[in-house]
């Protein structure tokens, strides 16, 4: 029998997220953010599963993008981080993707190609995050040389919010007053919305949006956001062992939990190497056959405890949850001291990815 963890991902349920994105944004285009391997849900499968609805995808970088169009995918892709370099434009113009432009560099660099057809671009201003994106003075000129260069077609403006997943924050507005200034009254598309900007801004959903961590099932704003989102991503293993320890046993390296009662142990076939956070305290949510119970004693390489006390019938070769639909992964992810977008992204190699298609209809087979 093979190891048994795995990370089940519901096509299905990504779908109807894709779905809610559309249907909370009607006046806007949805490009679906698929970068880094969709989350760590598998970005070739993901993308198949949205091309007959995806207004167009994001990835990082032409690497990526070369995985998607590889796989079979026609639609629009766009690059999040732009180009690296001149010598990827042959690339780009090849295989039809569209680039975002942050700065002057990749200005120069798009006036000199001479590609075979015009190269689609979407100008990004920092707008106030201040990681990537021409200042905002820059952008008048940017955005007339690139308009005039007869190599160039359809130009978007685009920027990032730095603190949309805090409603009442008041950057959020500092960077709409930014972007609006800068912009003034050029008649070109707009992109600003990320998927809190998306649930929460109608005002700012512009001409595309471009939700990214909501298709797959997870609030921007925490375990308690009540949005009618569709865990994506179950994370699963099985009890491969048990034992019964008295009151004063510690468990694991370094004996961080120490039995304050008799207590029943789990042992279960995932550990840090798998992905699963290994900074995870005593106390963080796991679920054995549906029930809840928690981890105890630190996460090794290949192995995690669990506490069965509660769980009498609970035997080896018992299904855990340890994120997904019983067990919000934004659960795991507060009591880790992390996000979700990293514990999906942190999944190894070695825990299969397997594809299920639930009860959409319209599903074929992707992966």
């Amino acid at each position: 029998m093979s190891r048994p963890t795995r990370a089940r991902v519901r096509l299905d349920a990504l779908r109807s997220n894709y779905r809610l994105a559309k249907r909370l944004s009607p006046g806007a285009k949805v490009l679906a953010v698929v970068k880094a391997n969709a989350y760590g849900h598998g970005a070739v499968a993901v993308a198949r599963a949205l091309a007959p609805e995806a207004d167009g995808f994001a990835v990082a970088c032409l690497e990526e993008a070369l995985e998607l169009r590889e796989s079979g995918v026609q639609g629009m892709i766009l690059l999040l981080d732009g180009i690296f370099s001149p010598t990827e434009i042959p690339q780009l113009d090849q295989t039809r993707l569209t680039t975002v432009i942050h700065s002057w560099l990749q200005v120069e660099w798009v006036l000199a190609a001479r590609p075979a057809r015009p190269i689609d671009c979407w100008l990004k201003i920092d707008s106030g995050m201040h990681r990537i994106g021409l200042a905002p003075e820059e952008l008048a000129r940017a955005y007339a040389v690139l308009r005039a260069c007869p190599h160039v077609g359809a130009v978007v403006l685009m920027s990032h919010f730095a603190r949309a997943d805090e409603p009442d924050h008041p950057a959020t507005e500092r960077q709409l007053a930014c972007f609006a200034g800068a912009a003034g009254a050029l008649p070109v598309p707009v992109s600003l919305a990320n998927s809190a900007a998306l649930l929460t801004r109608p005002d700012v959903h512009a001409d595309w949006v471009r939700p990214g961590i909501m298709l797959y099932g997870v609030s921007p704003f925490g375990v308690a956001a009540s949005i009618a989102l569709r865990p994506v991503m179950t994370f699963e293993s099985a009890l491969i062992a048990r034992r019964d320890l008295a009151p004063g046993e510690a468990i694991g390296y370094g004996g961080r939990f120490v039995c304050e009662r008799p207590t029943r142990v789990g042992v279960v076939a995932a550990g840090y190497a798998d992905g699963y956070p290994r900074h995870a305290p005593d106390g963080t949510p796991v679920a054995v056959k549906g029930r809840l119970t928690r981890i105890i004693g630190r996460v090794s390489m290949d192995l995690l405890t669990l506490d069965l006390t509660d769980l009498a019938d609970a035997d080896i070769g018992d299904p855990v949850e340890l994120w997904g639909e019983t067990v919000p992964v934004e659960a795991v992810a507060q009591a880790s001291d992390t996000i979700p977008y990293q514990l999906f992204t942190n999944l190894n190699r070695r825990v299969p990815l397997v594809f299920e298609m639930g009860d959409d209809p319209g599903l074929t087979q992707v992966t």
